[in-house]
């Protein structure tokens, strides 16, 4: 007896979870977004970017380290001139000198000075004497590089660096997430579909086996055969085709997630969403103008302008106020030296006021303009930037609801194609269909499921990208990137 094709319609309408490999690896969309949140390579990269710039506001910072300076100094000379009357000179000297100076920012310097000097000579009386110098010296810009914000322009610098590349950490990070979503939710739909062909080319095997039988009994001429050969044929090349799709996504996740190659095939667990989801467009557009690419360039913006403001006070006049104190001593005895040093008997008092003006100074006028030119340009980006999210938006909100609705079509379409094949089966059985007939509609219905599988997954790329353009998709998936994740990356660092 042969089996009735009717009977065999069952087999289309089996659940396509059964087709899965043996060896398969069940992956959830949260483990897979945790992977490529840890292990992405991309995404780690891109996290050395702020320790770098952690490295540099450390370093700037070093402009208030103290300074301390050591120097010693000997000579030893012997000479003759016209003057002595040929008579030989000899003398040696020694110098020990130190001074520690600091930095404040205020953008003056203070320093504290402690020299010595020794002199032995044939020529003086006496010929040999101790000098001794302990002072005090400050020198204030009053009115080019003065103030906190001038002293420690390198330091601002870098630290506005970091947080725009935090911003750009976290935008790498949105696209690294909303990839992995549409590459999940792709293998999802690459391997239904698969399990799709599977069960269209288990049918169109029975339906081989049935015609050849029912052949043999004369019930049906022999070009039915090649028909349902052809047709089984057919859906196993689709098949291959499938399978081959299948494994290059897969190792398309395992690159993202950095997964093991020994790790059995992977195996999509979560379904992609069918909810509806309206959004409100001023809500989503007001998300959106904080995201994390344009919060980057408000960064970079904000780093401008300080330089803008830098670049305008160095064209003042570099006028500088200097003003030192110095005890001094000299002896025979280096111990007599000192003691007159600390009598403050003979002190040395210095105050002045120095003037630099370069005539023209074309250079600091420039270098001014260029960064208001810089400044006008990244406002104008920042403002196309702003305006690109608002129409991402609305592109985003109408995709979620023409995704919605291509699910309802799609649903409607698989009922009917499963109704059709239905029917054709029934012609077929009373010979008003023919072989090939009843595999062209089975063809369609396998079109309609595939529809319907690439339109759910279509619905909730769509819903990833609104997240996406909005700039909440790392909120929704529980991530959160702090300032202290670069800095652990630095310290860590020896």
């Amino acid at each position: 007896m042969y089996l009735s094709i009717l009977s065999i319609f069952s087999i289309l309408l089996l659940p396509m979870t059964g087709f899965s490999a043996e060896a398969s690896f069940s992956l959830t969309l949260g483990d897979a977004i945790r992977m490529a949140v840890e292990k992405n390579l991309d995404v780690r990269a891109e996290l050395y970017n702020p320790a770098q710039y952690e490295a540099d506001i450390n370093r700037n910072r070093s402009i208030y380290d103290p300074l301390l300076i050591l120097q010693g100094n000997y000579s030893d000379s012997t000479s003759q001139t016209v003057s002595s009357g040929g008579r030989t000179l000899e003398s040696q000297a020694l110098d020990l000198n130190s001074s520690l100076s600091q930095l404040f920012w205020t953008g003056g310097t203070a320093a504290i000075s402690f020299n010595n000097g020794y002199t032995n000579s044939n020529v003086v009386t006496p010929s040999n004497s101790w000098q001794t110098g302990l002072g005090v010296s400050i020198s204030q810009p009053l009115l080019k590089n003065v103030g906190r914000e001038a002293t420690e322009i390198a330091i601002n610098i870098s630290r506005y660096s970091k947080f725009a590349s935090l911003e750009h950490f976290n935008y790498r990070l949105l696209a690294t997430v909303a990839q992995v979503r549409t590459e999940y939710y792709k293998l999802h739909s690459l391997q239904e579909d698969r399990d799709v062909k599977k069960v269209s080319l288990d049918l169109a095997r029975k339906i081989l086996s049935e015609t050849q039988a029912r052949v043999t009994a004369g019930v049906l001429p022999a070009m039915e055969v090649l028909n349902a050969e052809y047709g089984a044929v057919t859906r196993e090349k689709e098949l291959i085709d499938a399978d081959l799709a299948v494994n290059n996504q897969i190792d398309v996740l395992r690159l993202l997630l950095q997964i093991d190659a020994a790790i059995g095939d992977l195996n999509t667990v979560d379904l992609p969403p069918r909810d509806p989801v309206a959004p409100v467009e001023s809500e989503a557009i007001q998300k959106a103008l904080n995201r994390p690419d344009i919060r980057e360039m408000k960064r970079n913006l904000e780093l401008i302008e300080l330089q803008t403001r830098n670049y305008s006070q160095k064209n003042r006049p570099d006028l500088s106020l200097s003003a030192a104190v110095q005890l001094t001593g000299l002896d025979s005895s280096y111990q007599n030296n000192l003691d007159k040093v600390l009598t403050f008997d003979y002190p040395v008092w210095t105050v002045g006021l120095n003037l630099n003006y370069p005539l023209g100074n074309g250079a600091a006028e420039n270098d001014y303009r260029k960064s208001r030119l810089k400044t006008e340009q990244t406002s104008l980006q920042l403002r196309s930037l702003e305006e690109n999210a608002i129409k991402e938006v609305k592109a985003a909100i109408r995709g979620i609801a023409v995704g919605f609705k291509q699910i309802e079509v799609a649903d409607r379409g698989k009922v009917f194609a499963e109704e059709r094949l239905r029917s054709f089966m029934r012609k077929n059985e009373v010979g008003l269909a023919t072989t090939k007939d009843v595999l062209d509609v089975e063809n369609d219905l396998a079109v309609a499921k595939s529809n319907q599988i690439k339109a759910v997954v279509g619905y909730a790329n769509a819903l990833t990208t609104y997240w996406q353009v909005t700039g909440e998709l790392l909120e929704r998936e529980g991530i959160r990137v702090v300032e202290g994740d670069a800095d652990k990356l630095y310290s860590a660092t020896r």
